[in-house]
């Protein structure tokens, strides 16, 4: 299943819109089964900083494991710098 981000908006960093797209994610993108990878898709996304993306990441991963939710490779340097810091941080 492949989310796209840029759905949620276009400047997407705060703490409390990050919980808010996890919600929405957790509510409408359902898992057809419990093998399902989960896709986040940042083509065409803005800014996207590490508290959203904490926020978005790591309730999927607490849902579903950390190897079913991957974010598919993206040029977008706020994406890549905000991965960094969570995943340094883990």
């Amino acid at each position: 299943m492949k989310i796209e981000i840029k759905k949620f908006g276009n400047i997407l960093v705060s703490r409390p819109a990050g919980r808010e797209a996890f919600l929405v994610i957790q509510s409408y993108f359902k898992p057809t089964d419990d093998q399902e990878i989960i896709e986040l898709d940042f083509t065409e996304a803005g800014a996207v900083g590490p508290s959203w993306l904490d926020e978005v990441l790591t309730g999927l991963r607490q849902l579903y494991g950390k190897s079913r939710v991957i974010c598919l490779p993206t040029q977008n340097p706020s994406v890549i710098e905000s991965l960094k810091v969570i995943e340094d941080e883990s």
